[in-house]
């Protein structure tokens, strides 16, 4: 008799579908680029995926964007607690806008308010709409996803199972 390994998920990459549906949820993406001197600078943030890449709204005075401005090479992880279902990104961040008040992040942060807090999202964001933001589009180089409990072939030594 089989063993039940129905626990373990779908095992593998996602499809195009699977991504999109994915993004649409509430995970908060962990950026990373590099600071000043060249180290790693990671930042737990809010995302939009939209346009095939993510959407970044930092505030005005974010060290990160200013760190992106001087070398747009960032890194995105945005994955599950559990582990199970993940999206790493490598890619460029380009500056939409530079810290405005009123400028297209507006709207992008409204959407965000809603995904992340619920109805109570633009309670959230209304107070805060004088304080200026950036508007950061992160174009993806390259996407790796998985989802479900193994490891990708490339990482076994062996066959054990």
């Amino acid at each position: 008799m089989a063993k039940d390994e129905s626990w373990r998920g779908k095992v593998g990459g996602m499809d195009d579908q699977e991504v999109i549906d994915f993004l649409a949820g509430n995970m908060v993406c962990r950026m990373g680029c590099l600071d000043g001197d060249g180290w790693p600078y990671v930042v737990p943030i809010w995302y939009e995926y939209n346009d095939d890449g993510f959407y970044l709204v930092p505030r005005e005075r974010s060290l990160w964007a200013k760190y992106i401005q001087k070398d747009p090479r960032v890194s995105l992880c945005i994955d599950e607690a559990d582990g199970l279902r993940k999206v790493m990104v490598k890619g460029t961040g380009e500056i939409v806008e530079e810290a405005n008040v009123g400028g297209k992040w507006v709207d992008i942060a409204t959407r965000m308010s809603v995904r992340y807090l619920g109805v109570n999202g633009p309670d959230y964001l209304a107070p805060t709409l004088p304080e200026p933001r950036w508007l950061i589009f992160v174009k993806p180089e390259k996407m790796v996803t998985w989802q479900g409990v193994d490891w990708a072939k490339r990482y076994k030594t062996t066959d054990w199972g």
